[in-house]
């Protein structure tokens, strides 16, 4: 057993200056995730007036208390739809995680009828998306709480209608996976959202409230003069009754839920999963909080990443893969909650030693068939003649290659900077990782706002010298300037993660609950024996 011996004093200046900043960005988390609830909230009169629970009283219900729930892009949608802050809500119009329903892990949608009606956004559309990726590569039913106005009609674009197709698509999907869907249709679904139901292998309507038609009665007065009712048209009953849609019939909101977690219970889903073997283990020796006092916010300035991996590990105790060579890449081996994983990390840029010796230990993971664990805080691969004579571009291109290739699960954490090919050697969002989680801290893009102006303005200047004329260097600088500006804004943790470039943000002091809950999603995966089938469940 080798505890790591923290090198860090919670007293110094340097400590008690990034606890300070790290906090205040965690309060900004905390301001931002709160908006939807009480935007929602607010309507609770209208709801109450209906005889419905508002859509995040639903959830509760539905999940198991007590039990861990990951939120899947909390933040999507951030400054998306709108440059006007203050107006800006997180999460947009539907909730989306993982959670535990009478025991079994299911991927979960509810939708937010409480903002715009439930109308999907481009964020929603999103957190739809990924929910039901996660499900399918996860191997997870997955339920839907459904109450939405369809498509948002005044942020449409024949993008946003072509791409929706691919939600159905993958209810598809999952059904032929062997991976029960499940729809309570708890206000309307209509148009193209009516495939939400349409599509799902069980559905649990609303008396009174639950409707799902292709056309409501105006569109269906205007496209062919019939008259008709809401209730004739789409109605819970009529659906339960005549068109056969609905399985389940609930008198209430309530009734709705108890139904849909019975149905849950009798899938009797984790029957077809052994039960993981419970390791004994030690919580870190070092306390989570100090996390905070670690990373600076700034990510021109290093840190050592094994202050942070003693801090999320069992007993703060890992073993240092080749700690003497390509040392500004560190790779470690240990447990959480009693199981292991390989934490891959940075102290610094990537050099050919530290591509070569990430690769090699990726390698040796897969074979061992031991999760990754990446901890994303580099400036990129060094550049330079002695790195490009000494092969980086060979020995960084091993490195994706690798980490393109295993074949276990691979889980990334952006908890610092994340520059130019260092956010793809180190299983950015473009590789696709099983999941991608941020700290409010992470950087992200081709290059820092200061180097990408520097950059314009050698080159300008080399153009200009090669014509034979002058630099107008007020308009350098004001091309600099706006450059800064651009690149330093879409490098934000709270733009990319509102622009929808990960699963989600965390506070973290979260990240060893967070890692542990992820670990068992991905081993349960892996162990889990679904029955697939040709073609999806179909309603005769």
């Amino acid at each position: 057993m080798t505890v790591y011996k923290s090198k860090i004093s919670t007293n110094s200046e340097t400590y008690q200056k990034n606890y300070a900043e790290m906090t205040a960005l965690v309060e900004k988390l905390r301001e931002l995730n709160a908006r939807a609830p009480a935007r929602s909230a607010a309507r609770k009169e209208r709801f109450e007036a209906r005889g419905q629970l508002l859509p995040r009283e639903r959830l509760a219900r539905l999940l198991d208390p007590g039990m861990p729930w990951f939120e899947i892009g909390n933040i999507a949608g951030y400054l998306l739809d709108t440059e006007q802050e203050e107006k800006s809500i997180p999460g947009s119009t539907i909730m989306s995680g993982i959670g535990f329903i009478n025991g079994a892990r299911c991927a979960i949608v509810n939708d937010d009828s409480g903002i715009k009606a439930g109308a999907m956004t481009t964020a929603g559309g999103y957190r739809l998306k990924r929910a039901q990726e996660i499900a399918l590569a996860q191997r997870m039913p997955f339920v839907h709480l459904v109450e939405s106005a369809g498509g948002d009609l005044m942020n449409y674009t024949v993008e946003g209608f072509l791409q929706g197709g691919g939600l159905f698509a993958n209810l598809a999907r999952l059904s032929k996976a062997g991976l029960p869907v499940i729809s309570v249709l708890h206000g309307s679904s209509t148009a193209g959202g009516a495939y939400m139901p349409g599509l799902s292998d069980y559905v649990i309507a609303v008396k009174g409230r639950g409707k799902a038609f292709l056309a409501g009665p105006p569109l269906l007065k205007a496209a062919t003069g019939e008259i008709a009712t809401e209730e004739e048209l789409g109605g819970a009953e009529m659906h339960a009754s005549i068109s056969g849609l609905a399985e389940y019939l609930a008198d209430d909101d309530g009734e709705a839920i108890r139904i849909a977690r019975e149905v849950v219970a009798r899938l009797q889903w984790n029957r077809r999963c052994p039960v993981m073997p419970q390791k004994s283990f030690r919580e870190p020796v070092y306390n989570p909080d100090e996390i905070l006092g670690l990373a600076p916010t700034d990510y021109r300035k290093p840190y050592d990443v094994r202050e942070v991996v003693a801090r999320i590990v069992d007993a703060s105790d890992f073993s240092d893969f080749k700690p003497r060579y390509g040392v500004s890449t560190v790779c470690l081996q240990a447990e959480v909650y009693g199981m292991p994983c390989g934490l891959i990390g940075n102290n610094g840029p990537i050099d050919p030693d530290g591509a070569t010796k990430a690769a090699q230990f990726m390698q040796l993971c897969d074979q061992a068939d031991i999760p990754l664990v990446f901890l994303q805080n580099t400036t990129g691969y060094l550049v330079g003649k002695e790195y490009e004579q000494g092969g980086m571009i060979k020995h960084g291109s091993k490195m994706i290659q690798a980490v393109t290739n295993v074949s276990v699960p691979r889980i990334t954490f952006m908890i610092g900077a994340s520059y130019g090919a260092g956010n793809y050697g180190m299983c950015g969002r473009g590789y696709d990782p099983d999941f991608c989680v941020t700290w409010p801290n992470a950087s992200m893009g081709v290059m820092g706002g200061a180097q990408a102006a520097q950059v314009m303005t050698i080159i300008a200047e080399a153009a200009a010298e090669k014509a034979g004329t002058d630099v107008n260097r007020d308009q350098l600088a004001m091309q600099e300037k706006m450059l800064t500006h651009m690149f330093d804004r879409q490098s934000s943790a709270f733009y990319t993660s509102g622009h929808c470039l990960d699963d989600g943000m965390i506070d973290p002091r979260d990240t060893r609950q967070t890692l542990g809950f992820l670990l068992s999603t991905v081993w349960e995966a892996k162990h889990r024996d679904v029955k697939s089938n040709s073609f999806g469940i179909a309603r005769m």
